[in-house]
């Protein structure tokens, strides 16, 4: 399997989306753009939501059948590591190796001396083509990466394993993500990173590193653009190197595990991908559940009574569900309004409270952080919720495709 060199990651938490999600690829490719669309869903999720990996597979296929599409598509096991990896083989065709846990455990001395003294003919001034400044590499520093990030690649190196073994060798996609860690990766350290993973084999075809900034639940990114920027195209270009002179896949792209709506950072990521003639893939593009949120609230009625009392139980709930999220969000309480309020919001003003406007002064960001993260609660609800979805479809789904096209797919693929 060869991933294309365009490729969106969507989630679909209650897995009611697809044909509505896969809508917004064919507009793209009506309008010239091919995207390979890739269908995600964590272990974490599954296991809140009580459903399998096969049911995403089911809805991708089903989806896929119903609109006639032929372009390409995958099913993603999210963040897998061997405890949880075994649940995904016979579904999935992707396979996100999350090793991020792992970064700074120590790999054995001797493992080490061995990576530095392969990568010594890298010592030295590296002029890499597209960035301004030339690497300087020392043995120290071949060292240093290595004691941080080798053991984290050795790890990705027996979960690719075995998921070959059940599943045969080019039969499925590989990403090697290191973003959910404390300190962004350097372009060395991303260098030498490329190294490793080409010495253990794994034949990857995205790399997500950790970006400079904060890459927050379903909300804008938060940090100095332009020096997202710099990263961005210095990744790029290390890439581009690193391919040539390890032997790794030639489709080797970065992947953007942005937490959804980085609206800020689009154009630099349209700008190097078009500057350096470069793939990307976007993950988690577009909160879908939040859509079937705002698409219940316009619809009023049943609709909108279960969006209001889905904020009311998740500000209830607020330690309860934001712990497990902790990292990735940022809300402040005295933001969030009352019960008191909402209940007297019409669905228009529910739908402006929580779309991703900023336009709009209605918007509230920490509102769509707590919901982000309250999926549980309508999970909870069983089939009440799910029956509103298929009740309220056609203007669930319109914001859903709609999301997903004008504000993910057009700034950062159209041209």
């Amino acid at each position: 399997m060869k991933l294309e060199k365009y490729s969106m990651g969507t989630g679909d938490r209650f897995g009611k989306q697809a044909e509505a999600q896969l809508k917004s690829v064919i507009k793209a490719k009506e309008a010239g753009k091919e995207i390979a669309i890739i269908w995600n869903k964590s272990y974490r999720e599954h296991a809140i939501i009580h459903t399998n990996p096969a049911s995403v597979r089911n809805a991708a296929d089903n989806a896929v059948k119903t609109l006639n599409w032929k372009g390409s598509y995958y099913v993603d096991a999210d963040h897998i590591s061997l405890k949880t990896v075994d649940l995904f083989i016979e579904s999935s065709d992707f396979f996100t190796l999350d090793v991020a846990d792992f970064i700074g455990e120590k790999p054995d001395k001797d493992e080490v001396d061995k990576f530095v003294k392969e990568n010594l003919t890298y010592s030295g001034k590296i002029n890499i083509p597209g960035i301004d400044n030339p690497l300087i590499i020392t043995e120290k520093s071949i060292r240093q990466i290595a004691e941080r990030y080798l053991y984290a690649v050795k790890e990705a190196g027996r979960i690719y394993r075995h998921i070959e073994d059940k599943k045969g060798k080019g039969n499925f996609i590989t990403e090697v993500s290191m973003d959910e860690t404390d300190l962004p990766q350097t372009p060395e350290e991303l260098l030498f990173i490329l190294s490793a993973i080409a010495k253990e084999g794994i034949p990857a075809q995205t790399i997500a590193p950790k970006f400079t900034g904060r890459f927050n639940k379903g909300v804008d990114y938060v940090g100095n653009i332009e020096k997202f920027n710099r990263e961005f195209n210095d990744d790029i270009c290390i890439i581009a190197w690193a391919v040539k002179k390890f032997d790794l896949p030639e489709n080797l792209k970065l992947s953007v595990h942005s937490g959804s709506d980085k609206f800020s950072i689009y154009p630099s990521i349209r700008k190097n991908i078009h500057k350096h003639n470069a793939g990307v893939h976007v993950k988690t593009a577009g909160t879908t559940w939040l859509e079937e949120l705002i698409g219940l609230a316009e619809s009023g009625s049943n609709g909108l009574a279960i969006a209001k009392e889905i904020y009311n139980a998740a500000l209830g709930r607020y330690e309860e569900l934001a712990e497990p999220y902790a990292t990735v969000i940022d809300i402040d309480k005295t933001k969030l309004p009352a019960v008191s309020e909402v209940e007297l919001w019409t669905g228009k003003q529910y739908a402006s409270a929580l779309r991703h406007d900023q336009k709009n002064s209605n918007y509230n960001m920490h509102l769509r952080q707590l919901l982000h993260v309250g999926y549980k609660v309508a999970s909870e609800m069983g089939n009440r919720y799910l029956d509103a979805l298929i009740e309220n479809s056609e203007i669930v789904g319109r914001n859903v495709t709609e999301n997903l096209y004008e504000r993910h797919i057009k700034p950062l693929f159209m041209d």
